[in-house]
Protein backbone atom coordinates (compact mmCIF):
# COMPACT_ATOMS: atom_id res chain seq x y z
CA UNK A 1 0.00 0.00 0.00
CA UNK A 2 1.35 3.22 -1.35
CA UNK A 3 1.58 6.17 1.86
CA UNK A 4 -0.67 9.28 1.81
CA UNK A 5 0.71 12.04 -0.99
CA UNK A 6 3.10 13.70 0.51
CA UNK A 7 4.91 11.53 2.87
CA UNK A 8 8.30 10.61 1.48
CA UNK A 9 9.03 7.41 3.09
CA UNK A 10 10.18 4.63 0.31
CA UNK A 11 7.52 2.64 -0.60
CA UNK A 12 7.56 -1.60 -2.27
CA UNK A 13 5.49 -0.75 -5.14
CA UNK A 14 3.98 -3.84 -7.44
CA UNK A 15 2.32 -3.80 -10.81
CA UNK A 16 -1.48 -4.66 -9.15
CA UNK A 17 -0.33 -1.74 -6.77
CA UNK A 18 0.31 1.02 -9.40
CA UNK A 19 -2.67 -0.25 -11.52
CA UNK A 20 -5.42 -0.28 -8.69
CA UNK A 21 -3.66 3.23 -7.49
CA UNK A 22 -4.15 4.69 -10.75
CA UNK A 23 -7.95 3.58 -11.52
CA UNK A 24 -8.79 4.74 -8.11
CA UNK A 25 -7.38 8.42 -8.35
CA UNK A 26 -7.40 8.90 -12.02
CA UNK A 27 -9.60 12.12 -12.98
CA UNK A 28 -10.52 10.79 -16.57
CA UNK A 29 -12.31 7.67 -14.91
CA UNK A 30 -14.44 10.38 -12.61
CA UNK A 31 -15.32 12.83 -15.11
CA UNK A 32 -16.68 9.30 -17.26
CA UNK A 33 -18.51 8.13 -13.85
CA UNK A 34 -20.07 11.68 -13.91
CA UNK A 35 -20.78 11.11 -18.06
CA UNK A 36 -22.06 7.62 -16.99
CA UNK A 37 -24.28 9.44 -13.88
CA UNK A 38 -26.04 12.03 -16.46
CA UNK A 39 -27.29 9.31 -18.81
CA UNK A 40 -28.31 7.38 -16.33
CA UNK A 41 -30.66 10.07 -15.49
CA UNK A 42 -31.23 10.76 -18.31
CA UNK A 43 -32.60 7.26 -19.17
CA UNK A 44 -36.04 7.60 -17.79
CA UNK A 45 -39.64 8.10 -19.65
CA UNK A 46 -39.85 10.98 -18.32
CA UNK A 47 -37.62 12.63 -20.12
CA UNK A 48 -38.57 10.45 -23.26
CA UNK A 49 -41.52 12.48 -22.96
CA UNK A 50 -44.04 9.40 -21.82
CA UNK A 51 -45.17 10.75 -18.44
CA UNK A 52 -48.26 13.12 -17.96
CA UNK A 53 -47.88 16.85 -17.04
CA UNK A 54 -49.78 18.63 -14.44
CA UNK A 55 -49.63 22.53 -15.01
CA UNK A 56 -51.24 25.08 -12.46
CA UNK A 57 -52.13 28.91 -13.56
CA UNK A 58 -54.02 31.57 -11.85
CA UNK A 59 -54.84 35.58 -12.85
CA UNK A 60 -55.94 38.53 -11.15
CA UNK A 61 -56.56 41.60 -12.82
CA UNK A 62 -58.14 44.56 -11.22
CA UNK A 63 -59.23 47.55 -13.82
CA UNK A 64 -60.90 51.01 -13.64
CA UNK A 65 -62.71 52.06 -16.64
CA UNK A 66 -65.17 54.58 -18.26
CA UNK A 67 -68.55 52.56 -18.76
CA UNK A 68 -70.69 54.01 -21.63
CA UNK A 69 -73.60 51.13 -22.51
CA UNK A 70 -77.28 51.72 -24.08
CA UNK A 71 -79.38 48.40 -23.28
CA UNK A 72 -82.07 47.16 -25.24
CA UNK A 73 -84.49 48.22 -22.96
CA UNK A 74 -83.61 51.88 -23.12
CA UNK A 75 -81.66 52.09 -20.36
CA UNK A 76 -77.88 54.24 -20.84
CA UNK A 77 -74.99 54.02 -18.24
CA UNK A 78 -72.62 56.38 -18.25
CA UNK A 79 -70.33 55.80 -15.76
CA UNK A 80 -66.57 56.99 -15.24
CA UNK A 81 -63.79 54.99 -12.93
CA UNK A 82 -65.95 51.96 -12.60
CA UNK A 83 -63.60 48.86 -10.82
CA UNK A 84 -63.68 44.97 -11.90
CA UNK A 85 -61.86 42.44 -11.06
CA UNK A 86 -61.22 38.99 -13.24
CA UNK A 87 -60.01 36.04 -11.46
CA UNK A 88 -58.91 32.88 -12.88
CA UNK A 89 -57.51 29.63 -11.78
CA UNK A 90 -56.92 26.41 -13.70
CA UNK A 91 -55.26 22.69 -13.12
CA UNK A 92 -54.84 21.00 -16.05
CA UNK A 93 -53.25 17.72 -16.55
CA UNK A 94 -52.30 16.35 -19.92
CA UNK A 95 -50.75 13.35 -21.17
CA UNK A 96 -50.05 12.28 -24.71
CA UNK A 97 -51.89 9.36 -26.28
CA UNK A 98 -49.70 9.08 -29.38
CA UNK A 99 -47.10 10.75 -31.59
CA UNK A 100 -45.80 8.44 -34.44
CA UNK A 101 -43.92 6.35 -31.10
CA UNK A 102 -41.79 8.87 -30.79
CA UNK A 103 -41.81 8.29 -27.13
CA UNK A 104 -40.78 4.60 -27.10
CA UNK A 105 -38.06 5.30 -29.71
CA UNK A 106 -36.80 8.25 -27.96
CA UNK A 107 -36.37 6.00 -24.64
CA UNK A 108 -34.56 3.25 -26.14
CA UNK A 109 -31.88 5.58 -27.49
CA UNK A 110 -32.10 6.97 -24.10
CA UNK A 111 -31.38 3.16 -22.83
CA UNK A 112 -28.49 3.34 -25.78
CA UNK A 113 -26.95 6.28 -24.35
CA UNK A 114 -26.66 4.86 -20.92
CA UNK A 115 -25.11 2.41 -22.68
CA UNK A 116 -22.62 3.63 -24.65
CA UNK A 117 -21.16 6.09 -21.21
CA UNK A 118 -20.02 2.48 -19.82
CA UNK A 119 -18.99 1.22 -22.40
CA UNK A 120 -17.05 4.39 -22.84
CA UNK A 121 -15.76 3.93 -18.65
CA UNK A 122 -14.32 0.87 -19.85
CA UNK A 123 -12.18 2.32 -22.60
CA UNK A 124 -11.02 4.54 -19.85
CA UNK A 125 -10.46 1.93 -17.82
CA UNK A 126 -8.77 -0.01 -20.43
CA UNK A 127 -6.54 3.38 -21.44
CA UNK A 128 -5.12 3.78 -17.99
CA UNK A 129 -4.39 0.33 -17.40
CA UNK A 130 -2.13 0.41 -20.25
CA UNK A 131 -0.49 3.40 -19.56
CA UNK A 132 0.12 2.42 -15.82
CA UNK A 133 1.78 -0.66 -17.07
CA UNK A 134 3.85 0.94 -19.99
CA UNK A 135 5.25 3.53 -17.73
CA UNK A 136 5.98 1.06 -14.61
CA UNK A 137 7.92 -1.26 -17.42
CA UNK A 138 9.99 1.65 -18.41
CA UNK A 139 11.00 1.95 -14.98
CA UNK A 140 12.22 -1.48 -14.63
CA UNK A 141 13.78 -0.94 -17.90
CA UNK A 142 15.64 1.46 -16.85
CA UNK A 143 16.61 -0.18 -13.57
CA UNK A 144 17.61 -3.45 -15.56
CA UNK A 145 20.25 -1.57 -17.25
CA UNK A 146 21.39 0.54 -14.23
CA UNK A 147 22.62 -3.15 -12.72
CA UNK A 148 23.81 -3.96 -15.90
CA UNK A 149 25.93 -0.80 -15.68
CA UNK A 150 26.66 -1.21 -12.17
CA UNK A 151 28.24 -4.83 -12.86
CA UNK A 152 30.39 -3.19 -15.00
CA UNK A 153 31.66 -0.60 -12.40
CA UNK A 154 32.15 -3.70 -10.23
CA UNK A 155 34.30 -4.83 -13.00
CA UNK A 156 36.25 -1.61 -13.28
CA UNK A 157 36.77 -1.15 -9.86
CA UNK A 158 38.10 -4.94 -9.84
CA UNK A 159 40.63 -3.91 -12.65
CA UNK A 160 41.92 -0.88 -10.96
CA UNK A 161 42.41 -2.52 -7.57
CA UNK A 162 44.96 -5.01 -9.85
CA UNK A 163 46.66 -2.18 -11.33
CA UNK A 164 46.85 -0.62 -8.20
CA UNK A 165 48.07 -3.86 -6.75
CA UNK A 166 51.02 -4.25 -9.56
CA UNK A 167 51.65 -0.58 -9.23
CA UNK A 168 52.58 -1.10 -5.89
CA UNK A 169 55.15 -3.87 -6.57
CA UNK A 170 56.76 -1.82 -9.90
CA UNK A 171 54.85 -3.84 -12.86
CA UNK A 172 52.51 -1.17 -13.82
CA UNK A 173 53.05 1.96 -15.40
CA UNK A 174 51.25 5.17 -14.53
CA UNK A 175 49.08 4.75 -17.29
CA UNK A 176 47.57 2.19 -16.98
CA UNK A 177 46.51 3.36 -13.20
CA UNK A 178 45.37 6.71 -14.53
CA UNK A 179 43.53 5.07 -17.42
CA UNK A 180 41.67 2.66 -15.07
CA UNK A 181 40.71 5.35 -12.58
CA UNK A 182 39.17 7.38 -15.42
CA UNK A 183 37.26 4.65 -16.49
CA UNK A 184 35.87 4.51 -12.83
CA UNK A 185 34.98 7.80 -12.75
CA UNK A 186 33.24 7.44 -16.50
CA UNK A 187 31.27 4.44 -15.47
CA UNK A 188 30.01 6.22 -12.26
CA UNK A 189 28.93 9.33 -14.44
CA UNK A 190 27.01 6.39 -16.79
CA UNK A 191 25.15 5.09 -13.83
CA UNK A 192 24.94 8.59 -12.50
CA UNK A 193 23.05 9.40 -15.63
CA UNK A 194 21.29 6.10 -15.56
CA UNK A 195 19.72 7.40 -12.49
CA UNK A 196 18.21 10.31 -13.84
CA UNK A 197 16.72 8.57 -16.32
CA UNK A 198 15.41 6.13 -13.95
CA UNK A 199 14.00 8.55 -11.58
CA UNK A 200 12.19 10.31 -14.42
CA UNK A 201 10.65 7.01 -15.53
CA UNK A 202 9.33 7.22 -12.07
CA UNK A 203 7.91 10.57 -12.20
CA UNK A 204 5.89 9.70 -15.45
CA UNK A 205 4.73 6.55 -13.53
CA UNK A 206 3.54 8.64 -10.48
CA UNK A 207 1.43 11.65 -12.87
CA UNK A 208 -0.08 8.14 -14.75
CA UNK A 209 -0.67 7.55 -10.84
CA UNK A 210 -2.05 10.75 -10.13
CA UNK A 211 0.22 10.86 -7.13
CA UNK A 212 2.50 13.67 -6.10
CA UNK A 213 5.34 13.82 -8.38
CA UNK A 214 7.90 14.02 -4.94
CA UNK A 215 6.20 10.19 -3.40
CA UNK A 216 9.22 7.76 -3.15
CA UNK A 217 8.31 4.54 -4.67
CA UNK A 218 10.44 1.79 -4.80
CA UNK A 219 10.32 -0.94 -8.13
CA UNK A 220 11.97 -4.52 -7.84
CA UNK A 221 10.48 -6.51 -10.66
CA UNK A 222 11.27 -7.75 -14.21
CA UNK A 223 9.88 -7.92 -17.44
CA UNK A 224 7.97 -11.09 -18.01
CA UNK A 225 6.23 -11.76 -21.50
CA UNK A 226 3.54 -13.29 -22.03
CA UNK A 227 4.38 -15.99 -24.67
CA UNK A 228 1.17 -17.96 -25.00
CA UNK A 229 -0.78 -15.23 -26.79
CA UNK A 230 -3.06 -16.92 -29.54
CA UNK A 231 -3.17 -14.27 -32.72
CA UNK A 232 -6.49 -15.75 -34.51
CA UNK A 233 -7.99 -15.35 -30.68
CA UNK A 234 -6.84 -11.73 -30.56
CA UNK A 235 -8.08 -10.76 -33.65
CA UNK A 236 -10.99 -12.28 -33.74
CA UNK A 237 -11.91 -10.62 -30.10
CA UNK A 238 -11.03 -7.19 -31.58
CA UNK A 239 -14.34 -6.15 -31.89
CA UNK A 240 -14.80 -6.26 -28.82
CA UNK A 241 -12.57 -3.50 -28.09
CA UNK A 242 -14.89 -0.90 -25.91
CA UNK A 243 -14.26 2.15 -28.58
CA UNK A 244 -15.34 -0.01 -31.73
CA UNK A 245 -18.27 -1.47 -29.41
CA UNK A 246 -19.31 2.31 -28.58
CA UNK A 247 -18.69 3.32 -32.52
CA UNK A 248 -21.13 0.30 -33.05
CA UNK A 249 -23.96 1.82 -30.43
CA UNK A 250 -23.47 5.13 -31.94
CA UNK A 251 -25.30 3.52 -35.07
CA UNK A 252 -27.99 2.58 -33.12
CA UNK A 253 -28.11 5.79 -31.46
CA UNK A 254 -28.26 7.60 -34.77
CA UNK A 255 -31.15 5.34 -36.06
CA UNK A 256 -33.04 6.33 -33.08
CA UNK A 257 -32.86 9.49 -34.08
CA UNK A 258 -34.17 8.81 -37.44
CA UNK A 259 -36.90 7.14 -36.23
CA UNK A 260 -37.90 10.16 -34.15
CA UNK A 261 -37.26 12.64 -36.99
CA UNK A 262 -39.68 10.76 -39.09
CA UNK A 263 -42.66 10.26 -36.22
CA UNK A 264 -42.04 13.81 -36.35
CA UNK A 265 -44.46 13.45 -39.84
CA UNK A 266 -47.29 11.52 -37.64
CA UNK A 267 -50.29 13.02 -36.08
CA UNK A 268 -50.36 13.64 -32.11
CA UNK A 269 -53.16 13.06 -30.03
CA UNK A 270 -53.21 14.28 -26.25
CA UNK A 271 -55.74 13.93 -23.59
CA UNK A 272 -56.29 17.11 -21.68
CA UNK A 273 -58.50 17.08 -18.25
CA UNK A 274 -58.50 19.44 -15.15
CA UNK A 275 -60.49 22.13 -13.21
CA UNK A 276 -61.31 25.65 -13.90
CA UNK A 277 -62.49 28.85 -12.11
CA UNK A 278 -63.90 31.73 -13.20
CA UNK A 279 -64.88 35.01 -11.76
CA UNK A 280 -65.62 38.14 -13.51
CA UNK A 281 -66.57 41.25 -10.91
CA UNK A 282 -67.64 45.14 -12.01
CA UNK A 283 -69.18 47.55 -10.60
CA UNK A 284 -71.28 48.43 -13.26
CA UNK A 285 -72.92 47.78 -16.65
CA UNK A 286 -75.04 45.02 -18.21
CA UNK A 287 -73.09 42.28 -16.32
CA UNK A 288 -72.45 42.60 -12.23
CA UNK A 289 -70.81 38.87 -11.40
CA UNK A 290 -70.30 36.05 -13.84
CA UNK A 291 -68.64 33.29 -11.89
CA UNK A 292 -68.08 29.39 -12.97
CA UNK A 293 -66.11 26.54 -11.97
CA UNK A 294 -66.00 22.74 -12.75
CA UNK A 295 -63.94 19.77 -14.22
CA UNK A 296 -63.43 19.34 -17.90
CA UNK A 297 -61.78 16.86 -20.11
CA UNK A 298 -60.91 16.67 -24.02
CA UNK A 299 -59.08 15.18 -26.59
CA UNK A 300 -56.28 17.38 -28.61
CA UNK A 301 -55.29 16.30 -32.21
CA UNK A 302 -52.62 17.79 -34.14
CA UNK A 303 -50.97 16.81 -37.78
CA UNK A 304 -48.25 18.08 -39.57
CA UNK A 305 -49.53 19.20 -43.08
CA UNK A 306 -46.54 21.68 -43.98
CA UNK A 307 -43.45 22.63 -42.29
CA UNK A 308 -41.74 24.35 -44.56
CA UNK A 309 -39.38 21.40 -45.26
CA UNK A 310 -37.91 21.23 -41.97
CA UNK A 311 -38.97 17.61 -40.98
CA UNK A 312 -37.80 16.37 -44.23
CA UNK A 313 -34.63 17.91 -43.60
CA UNK A 314 -33.66 16.32 -40.31
CA UNK A 315 -34.77 12.86 -41.90
CA UNK A 316 -32.19 13.43 -44.59
CA UNK A 317 -29.27 14.78 -42.20
CA UNK A 318 -30.10 11.72 -39.78
CA UNK A 319 -29.59 9.42 -42.47
CA UNK A 320 -26.45 11.08 -43.59
CA UNK A 321 -25.58 10.92 -39.82
CA UNK A 322 -26.07 7.29 -39.24
CA UNK A 323 -24.32 6.25 -42.72
CA UNK A 324 -21.63 8.43 -41.35
CA UNK A 325 -21.33 6.08 -38.12
CA UNK A 326 -21.05 3.09 -39.78
CA UNK A 327 -18.14 4.64 -41.98
CA UNK A 328 -16.41 5.28 -38.90
CA UNK A 329 -17.14 2.31 -37.35
CA UNK A 330 -15.79 0.66 -40.13
CA UNK A 331 -12.40 2.99 -40.22
CA UNK A 332 -12.16 2.34 -36.72
CA UNK A 333 -12.12 -1.50 -37.39
CA UNK A 334 -9.31 -1.36 -40.16
CA UNK A 335 -7.37 0.98 -37.55
CA UNK A 336 -7.43 -1.31 -34.83
CA UNK A 337 -6.63 -4.64 -37.11
CA UNK A 338 -3.63 -2.84 -38.76
CA UNK A 339 -2.50 -1.75 -35.41
CA UNK A 340 -3.30 -4.88 -34.11
CA UNK A 341 -0.89 -6.58 -36.96
CA UNK A 342 1.68 -4.41 -36.23
CA UNK A 343 1.88 -5.27 -33.25
CA UNK A 344 1.98 -8.46 -33.36
CA UNK A 345 4.71 -8.50 -36.02
CA UNK A 346 6.72 -6.41 -33.41
CA UNK A 347 5.90 -9.14 -30.54
CA UNK A 348 6.55 -11.92 -32.59
CA UNK A 349 9.72 -10.57 -33.79
CA UNK A 350 11.06 -9.42 -30.35
CA UNK A 351 10.20 -12.92 -29.24
CA UNK A 352 12.69 -14.57 -31.64
CA UNK A 353 15.45 -11.88 -30.79
CA UNK A 354 14.98 -12.37 -27.48
CA UNK A 355 16.40 -15.99 -27.50
CA UNK A 356 19.26 -15.22 -29.16
CA UNK A 357 19.76 -11.49 -26.86
CA UNK A 358 19.49 -13.94 -24.12
CA UNK A 359 22.39 -16.58 -25.40
CA UNK A 360 24.38 -13.10 -26.08
CA UNK A 361 24.04 -11.60 -22.74
CA UNK A 362 25.23 -15.16 -21.36
CA UNK A 363 27.86 -15.29 -23.50
CA UNK A 364 29.35 -11.69 -22.69
CA UNK A 365 28.85 -11.76 -19.37
CA UNK A 366 30.94 -15.15 -19.54
CA UNK A 367 33.63 -13.42 -21.65
CA UNK A 368 33.80 -10.29 -19.39
CA UNK A 369 34.65 -13.08 -16.93
CA UNK A 370 36.94 -15.01 -18.64
CA UNK A 371 39.03 -11.57 -19.88
CA UNK A 372 39.00 -10.59 -16.31
CA UNK A 373 40.71 -13.68 -15.06
CA UNK A 374 43.53 -13.33 -17.60
CA UNK A 375 43.73 -9.50 -16.49
CA UNK A 376 44.20 -10.88 -13.27
CA UNK A 377 47.39 -13.51 -14.71
CA UNK A 378 48.75 -10.70 -16.88
CA UNK A 379 47.34 -12.50 -20.12
CA UNK A 380 44.73 -9.66 -21.37
CA UNK A 381 45.45 -5.98 -21.35
CA UNK A 382 43.22 -2.86 -20.59
CA UNK A 383 41.63 -2.63 -23.78
CA UNK A 384 40.64 -6.52 -23.70
CA UNK A 385 39.01 -5.71 -20.45
CA UNK A 386 37.51 -2.90 -21.61
CA UNK A 387 36.37 -4.43 -25.09
CA UNK A 388 34.88 -6.91 -23.49
CA UNK A 389 32.83 -4.34 -20.60
CA UNK A 390 31.76 -2.49 -23.98
CA UNK A 391 30.63 -5.86 -25.05
CA UNK A 392 28.65 -6.67 -21.96
CA UNK A 393 27.02 -3.04 -21.37
CA UNK A 394 25.55 -3.64 -25.33
CA UNK A 395 23.77 -6.36 -25.27
CA UNK A 396 22.44 -5.97 -21.77
CA UNK A 397 21.27 -2.85 -23.55
CA UNK A 398 19.93 -4.79 -26.57
CA UNK A 399 18.44 -7.40 -24.24
CA UNK A 400 17.05 -4.73 -21.70
CA UNK A 401 15.08 -3.24 -24.68
CA UNK A 402 13.97 -5.97 -26.84
CA UNK A 403 12.26 -7.06 -23.38
CA UNK A 404 10.40 -3.49 -22.91
CA UNK A 405 9.68 -4.36 -26.82
CA UNK A 406 7.47 -7.30 -26.74
CA UNK A 407 5.97 -6.05 -23.30
CA UNK A 408 4.80 -2.97 -25.38
CA UNK A 409 3.46 -4.95 -27.65
CA UNK A 410 1.66 -7.41 -25.80
CA UNK A 411 0.26 -4.88 -23.63
CA UNK A 412 -0.93 -3.33 -27.29
CA UNK A 413 -2.32 -6.23 -28.32
CA UNK A 414 -4.27 -7.00 -25.49
CA UNK A 415 -5.73 -3.69 -25.13
CA UNK A 416 -6.78 -4.00 -28.95
CA UNK A 417 -8.65 -7.01 -28.05
CA UNK A 418 -9.95 -6.12 -24.68
CA UNK A 419 -8.21 -8.43 -22.68
CA UNK A 420 -6.25 -6.29 -20.99
CA UNK A 421 -5.72 -7.33 -17.43
CA UNK A 422 -3.14 -7.51 -14.32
Amino acid sequence: MLLPCGVMAQQRLTLNEAVNTALKNSLEIQVSKNVLAVSSINNHIGVAGGLPTVTATAANTEQLTNLNQDLTNGTSINRNGVSSNNTSMNITGTILLYNGYRVVTTKKRLEELQKQSQTQLNATIQDIMANVMTKYYVVVQQQNFSKTLQKSLEVSKERLAIIEARRSVGLSNDADFIQAKLDVNTQIQAIQAQQLLTDQAKTDLLRAMTLKAESEVEIEDTIAVDRKIDWEALKANIVNNPDIVAADQQITINQFLEKEAKARLKPSVNLNSGVTYGRNQSGAGFTLLNQNYGPFIGINFSMPIYTGTVNQKQIQIAGINTQTARLQKETLIQDYQANALKAWQAYSIALKQLETEQQNYDLANKLLKLVMQRFELGQATIVDVKLAQQSFENTGYRLNNLSYSAKLAEINLKQLAYKLDM
